[in-house]
């Protein structure tokens, strides 16, 4: 316990700036990705409602760019982050000696409770209960070699959701049996007149029960945290390389992974969503589902190849005399990264919900209309990010998380920080 005392939190010599506008980009694409899909069909509109809008042929073209674009590459983008970022916490931890394993463990303790809040009163597709999960299991498979690092996050990056989804398949997962489809208009429609009536407990309850089938006996769960955790061993494996930390000393190689990844992971991309839109028209017939699954084997590929792109032409920017003051603002954000995560489930919550000055808009807006509001709650967000930081040392939440990790409250205030 003394050397928990006796640790404090990453003094700010010892920040990645690259982790921070990385972090800071990611979270743009989980707001808006995160955003779409509630608002969009099966949760808290129907599809019926959505094609009536004016603006339901702008909104599909939006809706592909954002899948083609976004989709499965924003939440790469960061459970990599977070594995990166919780290497290099469990490396300073154990750089103070005995007891780092106790700080360790606190802090993904603390994150589990405050994302445990998050999911069940705030937003029911909060990422971090799952990534604090994911972060225990890193913390035991720390001491594997690198190749099994690397290997095994490969296959689990890659295996989670399919192997979920071959157990539904085989009917050895039956979530909706005797229950209510979640993703029903009746379902849709209870929610909605939950939300009109400003009924909040009403909409805790709901969510609860949607919960059951979709998330709990659907085994996605699971899914999700191996999913997390192959990402986590590959962001820790890119951190014991140091090739973040020390990413001016590998320039040429991040230069060498951008044009083999991005090009790629761009194609294949567009070839799945292509593929997708036919099969969803019924312009291709598929009556044993190959080419069903020759679309997820194009995403399975792509998505994570496309994330490694963005990554490395981030990276690359950052040392690029044009592009590098368009991308370090972002750091702001990435700094307080928890703050405005929960933040923009107050955003997605005032929106749609009609409790309290809620707007109650879900089912009346559609992909445009979302995309509009992301960008400008995101540069609010940039702004505060940026004023605030320019005054703490922290983010409100980062200060909590820390204060509750290390059992005192670090210095807030810039002037009370030491020199």
């Amino acid at each position: 316990m003394e050397e928990a005392q006796t640790a404090g939190p990453v003094a700010e010599k010892d920040r990645v700036d690259a982790l921070d506008v990385l972090r800071g980009i990611a979270l743009f694409g989980v707001f808006i990705m995160n955003f779409h899909g509630f608002a969009g069909s099966g949760i808290m509109a129907t599809e019926a409602q959505l094609d009536v809008l004016p603006s339901a042929g702008l909104d599909r073209v939006v809706a592909n760019v954002m899948d083609w674009l976004w989709h499965d590459k924003a939440n790469t983008m960061f459970a990599f982050l977070f594995g990166v970022g919780f290497w290099l916490q469990l490396e300073r931890a154990q750089a103070k000696g005995a007891g780092f394993e106790v700080l360790y463990l606190r802090r993904l303790s603390v994150l589990l409770v405050i994302a445990v809040i998050h999911f069940t009163l705030l937003w029911d597709w909060d990422i971090l209960h799952v990534y604090a999960m994911a972060g225990f299991g890193l913390f035991f498979l720390r001491k594997l070699p690198d190749r099994i690092m690397l290997g095994g996050g490969v296959l689990l990056a890659l295996g989670s959701r399919t192997s979920q989804e071959w157990l539904l398949s085989l009917g050895v997962l039956n979530p909706t049996a005797g229950r209510p489809d979640p993703y029903g208009d009746a379902a849709v429609l209870g929610r909605q007149a939950l939300s009109q009536a400003g009924d909040y407990p009403g909409l805790v309850r709901a969510f609860m029960e949607f919960n059951i089938p979709d998330y709990y006996l659907s085994g996605l769960l699971v899914a999700w945290i191996f999913y997390a955790l192959g990402r986590f061993m590959i962001g820790a494996w890119v951190g014991r390389k140091g090739w973040l930390q020390r990413s001016a000393d590998h320039l040429p190689g991040f230069r060498r992974a951008l044009w083999a990844t991005l090009p790629t992971g761009l194609l294949l991309e567009a070839a799945a969503l292509g593929l997708k839109l036919r099969l969803e028209a019924e312009l291709i017939a598929d009556p044993t589902g190959v080419w069903r699954g020759v679309e997820q084997t194009l995403h399975l590929i792509g998505a994570p190849l496309l994330a490694a792109g963005y990554v490395c032409a981030i990276v690359v920017g950052l040392h690029s005399r044009w592009a590098a003051p368009l991308l370090r603002p972002f750091r702001w954000l990435g700094r307080m990264a928890l703050t405005n995560y929960v933040a923009q489930s107050l955003v997605y919550g005032f929106v749609l919900f009609g409790v309290g000055p809620g707007l109650a808009l879900a089912g009346r807006i559609g992909s445009a209309t979302v995309v509009v509001i992301t960008v400008t709650v995101y540069f609010a967000q940039w702004i505060f990010s940026r004023w605030w930081l320019s005054r703490f040392r922290y983010g409100p939440l980062e200060w909590i998380w820390r204060a509750l990790t290390y059992g005192k409250a670090p210095p807030m205030r810039m002037a009370s920080a030491p020199a």
